[in-house]
């Protein structure tokens, strides 16, 4: 009973979990364990990047999911209707939902067969300016000739066109997720300049027959967005900056793995090929 003379008829948050009789005894020794959680709490078990705008914050991985399915489907959906009423700017629209499959495909692979290294970042959505430069000025391109010169554009930019960007994309987006499932852990986004524990040479699968699968499946796919957009300036700058970007990137990146691996690598790519075009 407390001092005030008031009678007490609350029961303990911390009740406890095997029947038996009820005591003045049970029902104060329950008291104090209860008093002594609050004072001294447990030490909370979930790490801090799991937190709001922590590095693998799971509400920012929800949030960006959502937005991600949310304008796949609504660039499908307005794609259908356009395609429906006639109308050419299905292309930006589609554009949108491509996007939106590629990014939240680059997270999913990556939380599904590369755990460790699943970040927020992961979704590449800040990739930095110039691939956001990029994707701007095809989508002011597509948006343009579709609204302003529809007659021009389908002169040269005919269903058989567009199929084919299709394929190219469909294509570069199988062979990129499918490389960097079956590399597991021992892919990463960023070029790696120190042989971290356990990474080892993957020579299997589609790494028996493309030396850099995801690099190959980037590139036909970012050049193919372009041939189904029917966008002329972006198409032959998009396949210049990639090669470009590639190229450069393939021969620092060897650098590195030739240090890892030694001879096995040095006789690993000399019996396999990049498929990109002069790469």
């Amino acid at each position: 009973m407390p001092s005030n003379g008031a009678i007490d008829i609350s029961l303990p948050l911390n009740r406890a979990q095997e029947r038996g009789t009820w005591t003045p005894e049970l029902d104060a020794k329950l008291r104090a364990r209860e008093a002594s959680n609050i004072q001294h709490p447990t030490p909370n078990a979930i790490a801090p990047e799991f937190f709001p705008h922590g590095r693998r914050s799971l509400s920012g991985i929800a949030l960006r999911a959502f937005c991600l399915g949310l304008t796949t489907i609504s660039g499908l959906v307005l794609a259908i209707l356009c395609v429906y009423i006639d109308s050419r700017l299905w292309r930006p629209c589609a554009f949108l939902a491509t996007l939106s499959v590629f990014h939240f495909l680059e997270f999913w692979v990556t939380a599904a067969y590369n755990t460790p290294v699943a970040v927020v970042s992961s979704f590449l959505l800040t990739n930095g300016d110039q691939y956001r430069q990029a994707h701007t000025m095809a989508l002011i391109e597509t948006g343009v000739t579709s609204y302003w010169l529809p007659g021009w554009q389908g002169k040269f930019h005919g269903p058989g066109m567009v199929a084919l960007g299709v394929g190219m994309i469909v294509l570069g987006q199988v062979v990129r997720s499918t490389a960097m499932a079956q590399a597991g852990t021992n892919f990463n986004h960023n070029v790696q300049s120190k042989k971290n524990d356990g990474h080892e040479l993957v020579t299997t699968g589609l790494y028996a027959y493309f030396r850099h699968p995801s690099y190959f499946g980037f590139f036909w796919w970012g050049v193919g967005t372009q041939v189904m957009l029917g966008n002329m300036v972006c198409s032959l700058a998009y396949a210049g900056i990639l090669w470009y970007f590639f190229s450069r990137r393939i021969a620092h990146e060897e650098k590195h793995l030739i240090s890892f691996f030694g001879d096995d690598y040095v006789a690993y790519r000399a019996r396999t090929r990049v498929w990109i075009p002069f790469i």
